[in-house]
C-alpha cells in the first residue's frame, strides 16, 4: 500500500476549491500529498451569471465553460484527481447512487484530512448541503458492515473552510494555515474562474487578512511569524496531539 500522504476536498461548485482551500491544496501538493478534489455540480445555473448574461446561452455551455475553468484551476494548484460529479445545482441534490460514489471516493483515497463548507450557510443551502452529505457518506464509509470487504475509512479531521460573510455562518475558525509560499499558485487559479470575477480581488483580501490573524496568534508582535497569505478553517472532531 502506498505511503504517499493524500487529502480530499469536496467542493459544491467549480469555484469553490479555488477560493476558500486553493491555498490548502497547492501548499501539501508541493509537499508530496495527493490533493484529490471532487466538484459535486459546475455551479452552471446559480454561480455563473457573467456566463448567462451572453446572448444565446445554453446549459450546456455553461457547465462546459466552469469544467474548463476547474480543470485549468486544479492543474494550476497541483491537484492530483480532479472528479466532476456533474449533479447539477441550485439546488444540489444527491441521489442514493451518488451518495454510494462519495462514499467509495473516501475509502479509495484514504485522506488524512478532508475539506468542505461551513454546516450554515442562508445565502446558499448548497454549500451546507453539501457538508451534511459529507459528514453522512464520512460516517458510513467507516462502517465495516457498508460493502464488506473493502478498505474502510479511517477518521479523517474534517476542515469547514471559510464562507463567505462569516459572520452569518455560525462559522469560527480554529486553525490558520500559512499558504505565502503558494500564494502565487492560488492566484493564478483564482484568474481561471473567469465566470466570477468580481470575486477574484474579495478573495485576496480575505487571505490577506487571514495572515494578520496567522501572525497575531503565532505570537504578535513579541515574535509571531511573519506570513502575507492565509487561509482559516474550522475543525469539526477532536484532535489528537501529544504536544500543544
Amino acid at each position: 500500500m502506498s505511503q504517499t500522504p493524500t487529502a480530499l476536498v469536496i467542493s459544491a461548485h467549480a469555484a469553490d476549491f479555488v477560493w476558500r482551500c486553493g491555498g490548502a491544496i497547492a501548499l501539501h501538493a508541493a509537499r508530496g500529498y495527493r490533493v484529490s478534489v471532487v466538484c459535486l455540480s459546475f455551479g452552471e445555473r446559480g454561480e455563473s451569471a457573467k456566463l448567462w448574461k451572453q446572448p444565446g446561452m445554453t446549459l450546456e455551455r455553461v457547465k462546459a465553460a466552469r469544467r474548463a475553468e476547474a480543470e485549468k484551476a486544479a492543474e494550476a494548484l497541483g491537484v492530483h484527481d480532479l472528479i466532476c460529479m456533474d449533479l447539477g445545482d441550485y439546488p444540489l441534490r444527491m441521489d442514493e447512487a451518488a451518495k454510494d460514489r462519495l462514499i467509495e471516493i473516501m475509502r479509495e483515497v484514504a485522506p488524512r484530512f478532508m475539506l468542505s463548507h461551513s454546516q450554515w450557510d442562508p445565502y446558499n443551502t448548497d454549500h451546507m448541503y453539501a457538508t451534511q452529505v459529507v459528514l453522512e457518506c464520512r460516517s458510513t464509509a467507516q462502517a465495516w458492515g457498508h460493502r464488506p470487504g473493502g478498505r474502510v475509512l479511517g477518521a479523517p479531521q474534517l476542515y469547514l473552510f471559510e464562507p463567505h460573510q462569516t459572520e452569518q455562518m455560525r462559522w469560527k475558525p480554529d486553525t490558520f494555515l500559512d499558504i505565502t509560499p503558494v500564494w502565487e499558485r492560488k492566484w493564478a487559479a483564482i484568474q481561471c474562474m473567469e465566470g466570477q470575477e468580481h470575486l477574484w480581488h474579495y478573495y485576496r483580501n480575505v487571505a490577506e487578512n487571514r495572515a494578520n490573524h496567522f501572525k497575531r496568534n503565532s505570537g504578535g508582535q513579541a515574535g509571531g511569524r511573519d506570513c502575507k497569505y492565509a487561509e482559516a478553517f474550522q475543525s469539526i472532531f477532536p484532535r489528537t496531539v501529544d504536544e500543544l
